[in-house]
């Protein structure tokens, strides 16, 4: 892969939130204030929006090209808990469907050479988002409404998705379409929904990050459709997967083709969470060419596996070319490789099987793992007419095995030692 070009604003001026009208406790004010802020470091061609110590209530931050929101050390960005906060609607997406719904708290679109950095903290109060959790009627009934305007190719802006009854929470971070990506340092506490989502962007680097989010579809990091993505040294604290690789539900990953690709995932600790990492189930413009090294799950960790590669019938897309090597962890509910081909979730029910495309899974190689407690160590499910090809594993080892060592089916090539 090309080395990823990282935006370097060490010789931009600095700008206080302060000196453009923040005042702590005051969000009207605050919000306002960052994004004057914003607007000025970008129409300067590149400055640094500094947070300074302290807690500062804000609503959405939408940021521009050539600009580093800096977090001080000791200052907290506490983002509003009211939904109307993050209105007007943007171009988002809600599980691999592209709409317009409520705005990420932090919102990139189309920008170049942006960054979040610092050592303070970022923060959502939960106090109406966790109340969206549960999938009323209301709710199902807006998701299939958006699932089959997505199977219709129906145009993006006649997909919006706020109401009375959608509650489609939005990402907290969201880099859209945008391009030389940053972010590091800092702490993020609580999310919406997906925590870190570079969607459709290149040359992404997350880096020295701590996030704990322990709510529904909390997954840490989501790159979808993204290219040239750098994950390392960051400690993950979730309710659901730690990196969760996607690339788009169904007719979206066909329309878009762009394949999540040339991802690295190093050096990272799991605390909690699903999956280390999970690529799927939303995989329909396919993943490739991605490196899994040098990660440790805590023991202690609830894990249900360290690599889960999930799709279903409706998916098409394709998966091949994961490598995943020098990874230890405890106990884990499930095993250490998963495949499995039939996951369909709330869907299997809520809307039929309208085009049928299987996934391609092919060349997975792990070397050098370890773990201390598992069901299984590879659980690996294919397609009758479609087998998964080419799983290769060097010492992978667990202590005690409680089920089987290998679960097979519709395998093509599986090779072991």
């Amino acid at each position: 892969m090309n080395a990823i070009k990282v935006p370097d604003f060490s010789n931009c001026k600095r700008l206080l939130i302060t000196d453009f009208g923040a005042e702590k406790g005051n969000k009207d004010k605050t919000t306002k204030a960052i994004a004057l802020a914003i607007a000025a470091a970008n129409k300067q061609n590149g400055g640094v929006v500094v947070i300074p110590e302290g807690e500062w209530l804000t609503g959405k931050i939408h940021l521009k090209s050539n600009v580093n929101l800096y977090l001080s050390k000791g200052a907290l960005l506490l983002f509003s808990a009211n939904p109307a906060d993050y209105l007007p609607t943007v171009h988002s997406s809600w599980e691999g469907m592209e709409c317009y719904n409520y705005s990420p708290l932090i919102y990139a679109y189309q920008c170049k050479n942006v960054a979040i950095t610092g050592e303070g903290e970022i923060k959502a109060q939960m106090d109406v988002w966790e109340k969206w959790f549960s999938r009323p009627k209301g709710h199902m009934e807006s998701i299939k409404r958006l699932y089959n305007l997505a199977m219709a190719y129906s145009p993006v802006t006649d997909r919006q998705m706020v109401n009375d009854t959608a509650h489609l929470r939005p990402q907290f971070i969201q880099f859209n379409r945008s391009e030389n990506v940053l972010i590091e340092g800092i702490k993020i506490t609580n999310s919406p929904f997906w925590t870190i989502h570079p969607y459709l962007s290149k040359n992404v680097v997350i880096r020295n990050v701590k996030v704990y989010a322990h709510g529904h579809n909390n997954d840490g990091v989501d790159p979808e459709m993204s290219q040239n993505v750098l994950i390392e040294n960051c400690t993950f604290d979730q309710g659901d997967d730690a990196i969760a690789i996607k690339s788009g539900r169904n007719p979206e990953g066909w329309r878009l083709k762009t394949p999540s690709k040339n991802i690295i995932i190093r050096n990272n600790t799991v605390k909690n969470g699903h999956q280390l990492v999970a690529i799927g189930s939303e995989l329909s413009g396919g993943i490739e060419n991605v490196l899994i090294e040098n990660c440790k799950v805590i023991d202690g960790a609830k894990l249900d596996h360290l690599i889960f590669i999930k799709t279903n019938e409706r998916m098409g897309g394709y998966v091949k070319n994961i490598y995943a090597k020098n990874i230890t962890a405890g106990k884990i509910n499930q095993g250490i490789l998963g495949i499995e081909t039939n996951v369909l979730y709330q869907w299997k029910t809520l809307v039929p099987t309208v085009i049928k495309k299987l996934t391609p899974i092919k060349n997975i190689y792990l070397e050098n793992i370890t773990a201390s407690n598992v069901k299984f160590v590879s659980h690996l499910l294919g397609e009758q007419s479609l087998p998964i090809e080419n799983v290769v594993l060097k010492n992978v080892k667990a202590t005690i095995v409680t089920d089987k060592v290998s679960i097979h089916n519709h395998v093509k090539s599986f090779t072991s030692n």
